[in-house]
């Protein structure tokens, strides 16, 4: 239920969200440079987004089986934090905002985070010990982890459906893991993680067709930061909550806070590669440039489309090796799914005529 109003949301409100944006000239034009799109296009994505995932707050809060999460103050949270980061990306999608400012923000709504419990307590590293946080560092880790995730699907946010398909099937990812986790008693009944993944899936497979090439409309930064701030909040209160395994158990159930990293590979990976480009060249981080994963994709000749594909099914690779060992009950499916993602990376680095 959850996923479907995500999804059906955010389709029907895009619908008046593109003539928001004619209306308010809310429009992202060509520049011949890094905003290759043919014609001026909505950007006013992000705001649909959002629309559609207090819908399915409102709607999920009145089924019973969720009634243990809204009897927390978490779902405000997040609902604050998303108007709060949306606001701010949609003012930088219409006036393009100091660095400073857009940075801000994404402090302002992990904060908000912060402040109504969406937060991590601890965490474990592989075959280490647990690292039980401070209450001095509890903020800090949240809002770090919260600009991390929205920088990340920010930086991948340079194709039409790239960023949304992406997404999507990580969320998607992270949800079989986080239920996986529930139905071993690894997680309690009012974490909202495993909610939360659902619904950042649906809005993505809402938001898909419209913004497919030709994109109809964009998520815009303000877009891509919700999805990030999302996707930070469920990983934390499901990776910074996971209970202590018992002997035996796979090494699916030891590090929680590490399968976001592997499943979000493609967004992460591009984002330590932006991190180290720009500190070699003296650059700051603000400072735009056109040689993200995606972008040496298109020079190599791939094209927008295949460009996609080849980022999506990675990622679905990528999220297979987490998850199959656990589903299969076995490790045999994790040498096809090696194979498989070494060939689809010889795939992709293979120049096209």
């Amino acid at each position: 239920m959850a996923f479907v109003v995500a999804a059906v949301g955010t389709a029907l409100v895009c619908w008046p969200a593109i003539h928001l944006s004619h209306r308010w000239n809310m429009l992202k034009r060509p520049d011949g440079q890094r905003h290759l799109h043919p014609a001026p296009t909505p950007v006013l994505g992000g705001s649909a987004m959002c629309a559609a995932l207090l819908i399915a707050l409102v709607v999920t809060s009145r089924i019973r089986q969720f009634h243990e999460i809204f009897a927390t103050s978490e779902p405000l949270g997040v609902a604050i934090a998303a108007l709060i980061i949306t606001a701010v990306g949609t003012l930088d999608d219409r006036w393009d905002v100091s660095p400073p400012a857009k940075l801000a923000g994404q402090v302002l709504s992990g904060s908000a985070l912060y402040l109504f419990g969406v937060t991590m307590y601890f965490f474990r590293l592989p075959f280490l010990d647990i690292v039980v946080l401070s209450p001095d560092l509890t903020p800090l880790v949240t809002v770090l982890w919260v600009i991390g995730m929205a920088n990340a699907v920010n930086f991948i946010d340079g194709v039409d459906g790239l960023a949304a398909g992406v997404v999507a099937i990580s969320a998607g990812a992270f949800f079989l893991y986080s239920r996986q986790l529930f139905d071993a008693g690894r997680i309690a009944g009012d974490n909202m993680g495993p909610l939360l993944a659902v619904i950042t899936c649906g809005v993505c497979v809402g938001f898909l067709p419209w913004n497919w090439t030709q994109a109809k409309i964009f998520m815009g930064d303000a877009g891509a930061m919700l999805l990030g701030l999302l996707m930070a909040c469920s990983t934390m209160v499901v990776g910074g909550r996971a209970s202590e395994p018992s002997g035996g158990q796979t090494y699916f159930f030891f590090a929680p806070l590490i399968i976001p990293f592997l499943i979000l590979g493609v967004p992460m990976a591009d984002t330590v590669l932006s991190i180290v480009r720009r500190t070699a060249r003296g650059t700051g981080m603000a400072v735009a440039d056109r040689q993200h994963i995606h972008h040496r994709l298109l020079e190599l000749g791939h094209g927008p489309r295949r460009t996609v594909v080849i980022l999506c099914s990675l990622t679905a690779i990528l999220s297979g090796l987490v998850l199959g060992p656990v589903y299969a009950k076995n490790n045999l499916i994790l040498l096809p799914l090696a194979l498989l993602l070494a060939a689809t990376i010889a795939f992709a680095l293979w120049p096209r005529d």
